[in-house]
């Protein structure tokens, strides 16, 4: 089937494995509509054989309904799924998004023009429905908004959606798929390379909440990418310990001061950028809850990394991402060599045909 006369000159790749059948069809109504926004949808499915072919005729013609390329086998599955897409995509501009998220009309539209003056563009995610644990997660969006510890990405949450010029993710080389943290992973590796990375806090772009058994086995992994950011990492594993010392000596006020500013900052993000209009007040009260999920969580996330990694599908991962100065010395390294892309492969962006 052929994009719609209207449909924007770009690409569309969903990285997609499900173990067990999911809501594929109401999946499939979302990409029958973003066939009618973009040149073409690219869906990559590592999907065991019985729901690959399920999903082959779910899907439809509209849809290019592939396999990740044989040659790729990282430890992170997406990002074989992103790497094939990216590949195999014959646009420009590519948007990559988790099976999770939801588009609409003004946010596609404006994500992809924002790659007219970047090399990749950072959305914030928000819950379109909201279960308990979806208000619960909220906090943790409303506190990246603020700061996330990363001092080359202070601002903005780690969506589940990221746009990339084509030419700016093959020519660094594409990334490192066997870094947990996949999406801070891509994106040091675009600014390493000499791309410009832009992170729009007011672009909002809906995303389904996982289930509740999704969302408990996700708890510890999330806490182990934090590995990542040492300055974060290192905050949280204090938590703990201090507020047991507090409450030792009863410092009760100095308890209740520290949920009060965590309570603080959250709605400082929550307030930022028109957020009030996407997040629920519950995200910003359940700061502190938060705070001390992922506080305990660091520790076991600890635990994982004496133990040699956080089990992930069906493997151990150790490394959750790599540092922006071992990123910025493989292309010093590859620029001097001449063996590979260098900086100023990314320095010059040709214009986008509209």
């Amino acid at each position: 089937m052929r994009a719609a006369p209207t449909a924007l000159n770009a690409s569309y790749v969903l990285p997609l494995r499900w173990n067990e059948p999911g809501p594929a069809a109401e999946l499939a109504a979302h990409l029958r509509w973003l066939g009618g926004e973009v040149g073409e949808i690219l869906v990559v499915d590592g999907s065991p054989a019985p729901i690959f072919d399920s999903h082959a005729v779910t899907f439809g013609e509209g849809v290019r309904h592939l396999r990740p390329h044989a040659d790729l086998d990282f430890a992170m599955g997406k990002v074989n799924g992103v790497l094939t897409g990216l590949r195999e995509c014959s646009h420009e501009r590519v948007v990559i998004a988790d099976d999770d998220v939801r588009y609409g009309r003004e946010s596609l539209r404006r994500v992809l023009g924002m790659l007219e003056g970047a090399d990749l563009v950072r959305p914030q995610n928000y819950f379109d429905q909201l279960p308990w644990h979806a208000h619960w997660d909220t906090a943790r969006s409303l506190l990246n908004r603020v700061f996330t510890g990363d001092p080359g990405f202070p601002l903005g949450d780690f969506p589940g959606t990221l746009a990339v010029r084509r030419s700016s993710f093959l020519g660094a080389g594409a990334y490192d798929g066997e870094a947990l943290f996949e999406n801070l992973e891509l994106m040091r590796t675009i600014r390493a390379a000499g791309g410009t990375v832009a992170t729009p806090l007011d672009l909002y772009v809906a995303r389904r909440p996982p289930s509740f058994r999704h969302f408990l086995s996700q708890r510890v992994r999330q806490a182990y990418d934090d590995f990542a950011i040492p300055g974060r990492i290192i905050t949280f594993l204090a938590i703990a310990p201090t507020t047991l010392e507090l409450a030792r000596r009863r410092r009760v006020g100095a308890l209740l001061g520290a949920v009060l500013a965590s309570i603080a900052v959250a709605e400082a993000g929550r307030r930022r950028a028109g957020g009030c209009t996407h997040f629920p007040l519950s995200g910003s009260l359940l700061a502190p809850a938060w705070i001390a999920e992922r506080a305990l969580c660091s520790w076991l996330a600890l635990a994982a990394r004496l133990a040699g990694g956080v089990p992930y599908g069906g493997r151990k991962i150790r490394r959750s991402a790599s540092s922006p100065r071992r990123l910025r010395r493989r292309y010093s390294e590859s620029e001097s060599s001449a063996s590979g892309p260098g900086v100023a492969s990314l320095s010059e962006r040709k214009p986008i045909v509209l």
